[in-house]
């Protein structure tokens, strides 16, 4: 259903069968990882025109991978980390599940 670099792919899978008889799946509910957790990779200061995705791209190489920085850093609006000049984001080791 999502692929191994997806925050969804640990998630369970459920299916719910409904009154119809019709099969409905869904992943349950991701909580946020503790990023005490987390291995830490670098340490990265956000400057003029920084973009989360930039960011990500030249630490992890994938800017879809955002949502571990975001996670690291307990941001549930990423566009949050970049906003304050001179904030310091700290990159987690990516770990992947598979």
């Amino acid at each position: 259903m999502f692929m191994h670099t997806s925050r969804y792919y640990s998630v369970e899978t459920v299916t719910f069968s409904s009154a119809d008889e019709r099969e409905h799946r869904y992943k349950r509910r991701r909580f946020l990882p503790n990023p005490a957790d987390m291995q830490v990779l670098a340490e990265v200061t956000v400057t003029q025109g920084d973009r989360l995705d930039m960011i990500t791209a030249k630490t992890l190489g994938d800017p879809e991978q955002f949502w571990r920085i975001c996670d690291m850093n307990y941001a549930m609006n990423p566009l949050d980390l970049t906003k304050e000049i001179g904030r310091k984001l700290t990159i987690p080791l990516p770990q992947f599940e598979g």
